[in-house]
């Protein structure tokens, strides 16, 4: 059951990722650079990410931070195989463009979104253990 829930969060998480990477084609980065809006992207839809995990961690369930965790996990693992499958075999990106989101030394810093889906729940837990 509690997969099934991690699943249906990150359906959400995905919808605003959709929406935030159309607005980083057609607001952010004609107006900011395509590097600039790369940047801003990553950090609004990491915001995102922590924000829906806050809101979703006690109707999500787990037990402990292991359980919180384990969703994470299961986030991410949805998270790259979308990227990748999707990426390529929906959307017609080459290997070598869906990989190249993941050079920190051109300044792509995708990395931090797949960190924020990994860690979000555990983090929303503690917070939440935390009474606030």
């Amino acid at each position: 059951m509690i997969l099934l829930r991690a699943f249906a969060v990150w359906v959400v998480i995905l919808v605003f990722a959709i929406a935030n990477g159309a607005a980083r084609e057609y607001l952010l980065s004609p107006r900011l650079g395509g590097q600039t809006g790369h940047v801003v992207s990553t950090l609004v839809l990491c915001t995102a990410i922590f924000l829906v995990a806050l809101l979703a961690i006690r109707w999500l369930g787990p037990r402990g931070r292991r359980g919180a965790l384990l969703i994470g996990a299961t986030w991410l693992g949805l998270t790259l195989a979308f990227e990748f499958l999707a990426g390529h075999y929906l959307f017609g990106n080459s290997w070598e463009k869906l990989l190249g989101d993941y050079n920190l030394l051109l300044g792509r810093v995708w990395i931090l979104v797949l960190l924020a889906t990994l860690f979000a729940p555990a983090w929303a837990f503690g917070w939440k253990r935390s009474g606030r």
